[in-house]
């Protein structure tokens, strides 16, 4: 299950928040490393059903949030995006998958997609066949749909020369009758999105500190766990030439979270644990001038962390992220 459909299908006569896709491509250059979002839908408003404890006077209470994060009415801006990791020596590292098309789902807005996402991928040059490796941070129903794609009737990998990475402690929760905050689990999107990844021997089942690259210096690659979201949670870490960012997958939901790191997601299977991961993960950034990826973020999707000295809130620096954007370019496929 999914911490905006788990929450909106649930309330009686709820209203979906709206939902727009596009694509919106941004590239970022970490050291030698590139990171490049591409949204598969951006929403405003439900800030009620996915943090319950976010009003809009809670947003507006946040000065920083407006205009990038929320609207002046206090109502959250939210993406469901994929970034994608290229390293200097032919990683490209896909990292939480979107909702996916043609995947019967509870939210209206999510059931039975037909869109673009894949035709603007591959419009930048990120083919399937140049992914080398697929990261899902969990596997909630919005972080793995582009695992597969439906040829002919049948659910096949997207991506069919990469490694698709699963935490063990993760899809062991799942695929043993896990569910999330709200009581609920989703096994259509197991067996949709999951299941014809094992059943190709494509999946890597990897403990949560994982490391994808290592190359000194040049390069760096690994998992963070996360936990609290989901048991098995990770966040990808990217370090080249003595820059760093982070993809946080859902152990940060909304920037919002900075300011308030009490607010919690509906569907944390602990949420007490991940108050304790976002404590934990934004005091290890906080002025480092690290790059924070939201994988929920509205754009502009990343920033530095700071750290108010006064009152010890955490906020998010978006003009220190802006400065690090590249030009996009079609690039070859990475090595294989």
């Amino acid at each position: 299950v999914c911490w905006i459909e788990a929450a909106l299908v649930r309330v009686p006569g709820s209203t979906p928040p709206a939902m727009s896709g596009g694509g919106f491509p941004e590239c970022w250059q970490v050291g030698d490393c590139r990171i490049t979002r591409i949204i598969e839908h951006e929403s405003v408003g439900g800030s009620k059903f996915i943090l319950p404890g976010v009003t809009r006077e809670v947003a507006q209470s946040v000065p920083w949030l407006a205009p990038d994060f929320a609207d002046d009415m206090g109502r959250l801006k939210m993406a469901i995006q994929m970034m994608v990791v290229d390293s200097p020596s032919g990683h490209r590292i896909a990292v939480d998958t979107c909702v996916g098309n043609h995947k019967k789902r509870e939210l209206d807005v999510w059931h039975m997609r037909t869109g673009p996402f894949l035709e603007d991928c591959i419009a930048l040059g990120i083919e399937p066949e140049s992914v080398t490796h697929v990261l899902c941070t969990h596997l909630h129903t919005d972080h793995i749909g582009w695992n597969t794609r439906l040829v002919e009737g049948k659910w096949v990998p997207t991506f069919p020369r990469a490694r698709y990475l699963f935490s063990k402690k993760e899809y062991d929760y799942w695929s043993n009758g896990g569910v999330a905050g709200t009581g609920t689990a989703d096994e259509e999107s197991l067996r949709d999105s999951v299941q014809p990844i094992m059943d190709a021997g494509l999946a890597d089942l990897v403990e949560m500190d994982h490391v994808l690259v290592d190359e000194g210096e040049t390069c760096r690659i690994v998992l963070r766990p996360t936990p609290g979201h989901s048991p098995g949670h990770v966040s990808l870490i990217i370090e080249s030439k003595g820059a760093r960012a982070v993809i946080t997958g859902d152990c940060i939901h909304h920037p919002v979270q900075l300011a308030r790191l009490d607010m919690r997601s509906s569907a944390d299977t602990d949420w007490e644990e991940a108050v304790r991961t976002r404590e934990s993960l934004l005091g290890d950034l906080a002025g480092t001038g690290a790059l924070l990826f939201g994988t929920h973020f509205a754009r502009p999707t990343c920033g530095c962390v700071q750290r108010d000295a006064a009152t010890g809130a955490f906020r998010l620096d978006t003009a220190e992220g802006l400065a690090h954007v590249v030009p996009l370019g079609r690039r070859a496929g990475a090595k294989l």
